[in-house]
């Protein structure tokens, strides 16, 4: 139980290195542009997380280095949802709906797994459904570009969850090794991008150096090894769970921070995708019998 409370309070704590993400690619956006800001986190996330485990290369296996590719490959699609996504809708919007893996990733082992959804999913679905329309529809009734690449990233996101799960399952997968792989792929791939569309610098000033350095060691590299080594102390449905915390700290963080502000039908949008969320995540009996998922 004390593992299991550990692993859940970490969880928890990368989960609001996630949350926080999105106000500080907003202050590095002033000097960097989105591909080069993507190379320059997961870059340096790599260099530290490649000196704090450099023992875990000896003993890499050709499976921890596949599924690190595809992962981070996954990350990158990811991250240019996120990235794009926030600098064309609201802190509070990316951060609710790049949640929507939660969501997500169950409907993808459906199509995949044929694991078939039970009530209780169906029930979230609609209610997320609601919620996000209520969130982030605008007069015209259509998603904001931001919106859509933000729905976007919770989608790749998803696959990550998915890919993730059954890699760290095998025994011949190191967590950490594959943390690092998929790391340093994600930082090489946005490079390249970076080189072929912009033209790569580093930040200018005291504040964009701090906030990317924030984003590159904790956001991306501590956040990302929290994940992949601590998921295994506990269930599926308490990271989830967990997970769900992200919008509510993104909203709080909008804000105090960013000082921004939603109407009356945002916050009941966004109480309904919050409900959807902790919905999926409960076993409620229908009918005298459990409904799993």
């Amino acid at each position: 139980m004390a593992k299991q409370r550990r692993a859940e309070l970490l969880l928890a704590l990368a989960t609001g290195f996630w949350s926080i993400s999105y106000y500080f690619s907003r202050v590095c956006f002033t000097e960097l542009e989105v591909l080069n800001l993507n190379a320059f986190r997961f870059l340096s996330a790599f260099v530290v997380l490649s000196a704090v485990y450099r023992g875990h290369y000896r003993s890499m296996t050709r499976e921890t280095v596949k599924w690190g590719c595809a992962v981070g490959l996954v990350l990158v699609v990811t991250y240019i949802g996120a990235t794009y996504g926030v600098k064309l809708t609201s802190l509070s919007n990316a951060g609710f709906i790049s949640c929507l893996a939660v969501i997500i990733t169950p409907i993808i082992e459906l199509a995949l797994f044929r694991r078939k959804p039970g009530k209780k999913l169906a029930a979230s679905l609609l209610l997320c459904t609601l919620g996000l329309a209520l969130l982030t529809l605008n007069e015209t009734l259509r998603f904001a570009t931001g919106d859509a690449l933000c729905f976007m990233c919770s989608v790749a996101y998803a696959f990550d969850i998915v890919m993730t799960e059954r890699a760290v399952a095998r025994p011949e997968v190191d967590p950490i090794g594959m943390s690092v792989v998929e790391i340093g792929v994600t930082g090489a791939a946005f490079l390249l991008l970076s080189l072929v569309f912009e033209q790569p610098r580093l930040p200018r000033s005291p504040e964009v150096w701090g906030a990317a350095l924030f984003l590159g060691v904790l956001c991306s590299g501590v956040a990302f090894v929290i994940q992949t080594t601590q998921q295994k102390h506990t269930s599926a449905e308490r990271v989830a769970l967990i997970f769900t915390l992200e919008p509510v700290f993104s909203a709080i963080i909008a804000y105090f921070l960013a000082h921004e502000r939603l109407l009356p039908r945002n916050y009941i949008g966004a109480a309904l995708v919050v409900l959807s969320l902790l919905l999926a995540q409960f076993d409620f009996k229908w009918g005298g019998k459990n409904d799993n998922v």
